[in-house]
Parts: structure tokens; C-alpha cells; sequence
């Protein structure tokens, strides 16, 4: 039962997203980043209801199904993004991945996956709304000083989350070096590659200091 639900909800977030969307009074990149956080953040809960096994068979159906509603623009607020990405992939994918080398660490792929989605995704929010004053390119693709510091702070916060459920797993002083390389990453790696390498650095380097 909380597989076919996990389905059902995806589904139903997937439909309100592009409901919303064709609405046409909503940016394109806050119906992609409405799917990315709501999407994203029920995803990281999945290990306390879910087995990986199950995970990864969910990871490899969204997989198959972002490529056919690419192919036949079904779901065309994911997709309405005009620079060149593929975040919506990476997104599938590392779902997971993160399922497969996390395993007996449900904090872990819970706090990497919220960093995708929240830090990631609030970044992004914050600067197509207020970041306009302030912008920096990286290798061709816009960014924003406030975007960026919402990414670092969001997931110092996250990691904050993790160090109180998981006493003595991270000490607290490397909270924020963790937070600045993720953020680093998060920098460099355009055209969606974000999606993929950041929640795969974190979920590695939490996997290393437990």
C-alpha cells in the first residue's frame, strides 16, 4: 500500500504543478522548482516507509517517465525551463542511487535528498525573485549572491536537522565546511548536473564520518 501511495502523490503534485503552470501566471522556474521542493521532499522520506528495493524500482519507473513526458511534452511545466538542463534525469536518478549506497541509513538519504530539494530549491526561488541586483555567471548559467546564500544556509539548517537525529554522527564543526563545499558544487555543476552531484558529495561524506 505506501508504494502504490507513493505513486499516487507523486503523480497528483506532478498534476497540481502543471495545472498551475498552465495557468500562465506563474514563471516557468517556480512550477519546475513547486515540483522540485514538494516532490523532492516527500521522496526523502521514503526509507521509513519504504524498502530500497522499492525505492529503486520507483527511481527507475520516474526515470522512464520524465523521459516519456519529455518525448511527448506531457508534463510541460518540468520541462518549460529554456536554458539547456537535465536536472529532471539527474532528479530520478540519484533517487536511486542514494537508495543503493545509503541503505541502512535512512537520516543520511533523508538529509542529501533534502538538500536537492529544499536548499536547492529555495536557492532558486529566492533568487529569480529577489536576486536580480546581484547576479554572477558560471560556466555560461546565471546565479545569484542570494540564491547562493540561501543554498549554504538552508543546508547548514538541514545538517543541523541531521546532528540532533543522529547524535554523534557529525560533530558540529563541520557543519559549515560541508555546507561551503556543497554549495561550491552546487555552483559548478550547471545544466542540472546539481541534481546529481550534490545529494550524491553529501550522502558520500556523511557515509564516511559515521
Amino acid at each position: 500500500m505506501p508504494f502504490a501511495l507513493s505513486v499516487f502523490l507523486v503523480l497528483i503534485l506532478l498534476v497540481a504543478s502543471e495545472l498551475w503552470w498552465r495557468r500562465r501566471d506563474v514563471h516557468g522556474e517556480f512550477s519546475r522548482k513547486f515540483v522540485h521542493i514538494t516532490v523532492g521532499s516527500f521522496v526523502a522520506f521514503w526509507p521509513y516507509f519504504l524498502t530500497p528495493r522499492q525505492i529503486m524500482l520507483l527511481s527507475l519507473a520516474f526515470l522512464v517517465g520524465v523521459a516519456v513526458s519529455k518525448y511527448l511534452n506531457i508534463f510541460q511545466a518540468i520541462h518549460s525551463v529554456q536554458r539547456p538542463t537535465l536536472g529532471e534525469f539527474w532528479f530520478a536518478l540519484v533517487v536511486g542511487l542514494l537508495a543503493l549506497i545509503t541503505d541502512t541509513h535512512p537520516h543520511i538519504y533523508t538529509t542529501a535528498l533534502l538538500v536537492m530539494a529544499l536548499a536547492d530549491g529555495l536557492a532558486a526561488v529566492v533568487g529569480i525573485h529577489f536576486g536580480n541586483g546581484y547576479r554572477y555567471v558560471v560556466f555560461g548559467s546565471p546565479k545569484s549572491i542570494l540564491g547562493t546564500a540561501t543554498f549554504f544556509a538552508t543546508t547548514c539548517l538541514i545538517l543541523t536537522g541531521y546532528v540532533l537525529a543522529t547524535p554523534g554522527a557529525l560533530a558540529l564543526s563541520l557543519i559549515f565546511p560541508i555546507a561551503a563545499v556543497a554549495t561550491i558544487l552546487e555552483n559548478v555543476a550547471v545544466r542540472g548536473l546539481d541534481n546529481l552531484l550534490v545529494p550524491l558529495f553529501m550522502a558520500g561524506t556523511l557515509l564516511l564520518l559515521v
